[in-house]
């Protein structure tokens, strides 16, 4: 138990520093003016950022993603373990139900996390700026709104969380056996990249129209008068004004950000979990024996196989 947490929050740290550029990016295109566009896509947006706030724009709310997200992965590594050991059978509907499971417990932090983030990421910089930091941001939406705003877009993102992660780690665990991942292979990293990386696409393109309402809804009022009474009224509203296309704004970065995020945070997890459970097994193994024979190795430790 006390390894999956780590292994978590370890891939958590390497997810979140490859990946918040990229999320700055997606939220600024979902949520910015379509009367007068700030930005004309992905490169456009990055370069903006850079040339009106240098690279440190990019890392905007940095914090609260890397105190959350650091503790959300140790919370769903650890839950979704811990569910599929419950559920018995390591079968393609328990791999969905385990993360499924795992996605829906970690909403309590993750709502409010995002929407620190959210609102950090779109605020004006210099002396203008609102809040100071993550804290004093969640500080300052508790005392204007109380709990009902620290969990603005709490549905939302419990609808995006619950069956995302299900197809995550699902499709984690189909490449992985398909590809046959094993210690001894000397592709064991390149692999493990590649199907943490593709879990995180396929798990993005899953939910994403709910992703983009989730943004809205938590950025509504930020700058103006609040526009949305819900999810319903917020799908609504967008496709009466923009079409279909709206509930794609973002997903270019989006997936550009996936495939590090994912191929680091799952590659991380796989390996600290196979190397400490590997020595755990080694100091299990003499202090039965009372020898110190070195043993063959250890087995991959899968994060869905836990």
């Amino acid at each position: 138990m006390a390894l999956d947490f780590l292994a978590g929050c370890a891939g958590g740290v390497a997810g979140v520093l490859v990946g918040h550029p990229f999320d700055t990016v997606k939220v600024r295109l979902q949520v910015q003016n379509t009367e007068k566009p700030q930005y004309r896509g992905t490169l456009h947006c990055f370069q903006s950022i850079i040339k009106q706030e240098s690279v440190l724009g990019l890392y905007k709310g940095l914090g609260s993603p890397l105190m959350g997200l650091t503790f959300i992965n140790a919370l769903v590594f650890g839950v979704q373990g811990n569910t599929l050991r419950a559920l018995g059978q390591d079968s393609p509907l328990n791999q969905f139900l385990a993360g499924a499971a795992a996605g829906a417990i970690q909403c309590v932090i993750c709502c409010p996390m995002e929407l620190a983030k959210t609102r950090l990421q779109l605020q004006d910089v210099g002396p203008a700026r609102t809040y100071k930091g993550s804290l004093d941001c969640l500080v300052q939406i508790y005392r204007h709104e109380g709990l009902r705003g620290i969990n603005r877009g709490m549905v939302s993102t419990l609808l995006r969380e619950t069956p995302s992660f299900g197809v995550y780690f699902l499709t984690y665990d189909v490449l992985t056996r398909a590809m046959g991942c094993e210690p001894d292979d000397h592709l064991l990293v390149p692999k493990l990249l590649l199907a943490g990386g593709t879990s995180g696409i396929t798990s993005w393109l899953s939910t994403y129209p709910m992703d983009v309402v989730k943004s809205r809804l938590q950025a509504d009022g930020l700058q103006g008068a609040p526009r949305y009474h819900g999810i319903v009224d917020c799908m609504r509203q967008s496709y009466q004004a923009e079409g279909w296309r709206v509930f794609t704004r973002g997903l270019a970065s989006t997936l550009l950000r996936a495939f590090p995020v994912n191929a680091a945070t799952f590659a991380t997890v796989t390996v600290v979990l196979t190397y400490t459970r590997g020595e755990e097994a080694q100091l299990d193994s003499e202090a039965v024996s009372g020898t110190s024979a070195t043993p063959a190795g250890p087995a991959l430790a899968q994060p869905s196989r836990l």
